[in-house]
């Protein structure tokens, strides 16, 4: 197997992501601005552990030195400010630009095989409180790009990142981006908050609560899956690719196609498509070019659905935090 360097290893997403390379016999390197936790999924799975370091990948030196050091095989970028308005504006935008740039320079440098960086689907230009009118659905990588926050511009800047330094690095290193959609980690299936601070279940009975995202979702294995599936992908996959992650079905107990005009009026024609539990987004793409499909659907991890299905309401709209 593969050395692998995970940034943003003490993260939602980089928890499950260091705790899936591990069990499937990978050497890793952790990286955070902070110690992993020990209790965590992270810290260790199955006798293997990861060698942790700590560091501001913000620090260009910083950056390549641990990358220098740490001599993988592969790097996944996860490290970013995670949220959009969870900082100023100017900072996410700085932060998330800035690592991204200097964890693909530090891989190209020491010539890694692959770089795959954690991107959103924020990009797209949902939420936009001044209007949004998708040109179809369900989304794919084609869909033009319409940001209107730091956070959503920030991961432009980052897949226009990764695909210069492809053009630039030939055959040598791969770089690869991935647009993950909401993120649910194990333990939430079973009732722990999710990033917003509700439980699934209660995404699941009050709408309102996951129509900022567009009803997406990603189980946090699932995304690490498709991770190690483009570490180890070989040149039949385009150099500079850009993927998304996304469950086979959408957050909610009704169509979309009932649902998304309700919160987003400028989809009411595309919502059209979006019949039975078919979600907003597709990731037809990463099933074509890689194999890769998501396992783990709300209806199987959820232990007893019954009851959402019998008294899910429909909520008025709202303006709801806004998340990735």
């Amino acid at each position: 197997m593969s050395r692998v360097l995970i940034t943003g290893a003490a993260g939602r997403l980089g928890r499950s992501t260091v705790a899936w390379f591990l069990a499937r016999g990978h050497d890793v390197v952790a990286v955070d601005r902070v110690a992993l936790d020990a209790t965590s999924e992270a810290a260790g799975h199955a006798g293997a552990a990861p060698r942790t370091v700590v560091a501001d990948l913000t620090d260009a030196d910083r950056a390549a030195q641990v990358v220098a050091e740490a001599r993988p095989d592969a790097i996944v970028h996860l490290a970013a400010i995670a949220v959009p308005f969870s900082a100023p504006e100017p900072t996410i935008f700085a932060v998330n630009t800035a690592m991204a740039f200097n964890v693909c320079q530090a891989g190209a440098d020491v010539g890694v095989d692959a770089v795959v960086v954690a991107s959103s689907p924020t990009p797209i230009g949902y939420g936009n409180p001044r209007g949004w009118t998708p040109r179809y659905l369900p989304l794919d990588e084609d869909h033009p790009l319409e940001p209107w926050h730091a956070y959503g511009l920030s991961k432009v800047v980052l897949e226009e990142t990764v695909r210069a330094f492809a053009r630039a690095a030939g055959d040598r290193t791969r770089f690869h981006a991935v647009r993950p959609c909401y993120v649910i980690a194990p333990e939430e299936w079973a009732g722990a908050p999710t990033q917003q601070g509700h439980t699934v279940r209660e995404r699941l009975l009050d709408p309102a609560l996951s129509a900022v995202a567009l009803f997406n979702y990603v189980d946090a294995r699932d995304a690490a899956a498709l991770f190690e599936c483009l570490v180890t992908a070989g040149d039949e996959v385009p150099n500079g690719e850009v993927f998304f992650a996304a469950a086979p079905d959408a957050l909610a107990t009704a169509p979309l196609a009932e649902l998304l005009p309700a919160f987003h009026p400028g989809t009411t024609t595309a919502a059209t498509a979006l019949t039975g539990d078919a979600p907003a987004f597709t990731a037809a793409k990463a099933q074509r070019l890689l194999g890769w499909t998501a396992r783990h659907t709300w209806r199987h991890e959820l232990h007893d659905t019954t009851d959402l299905l019998t008294t899910a309401r429909a909520a008025a709209p709202t303006a709801p935090a806004q998340e990735g």
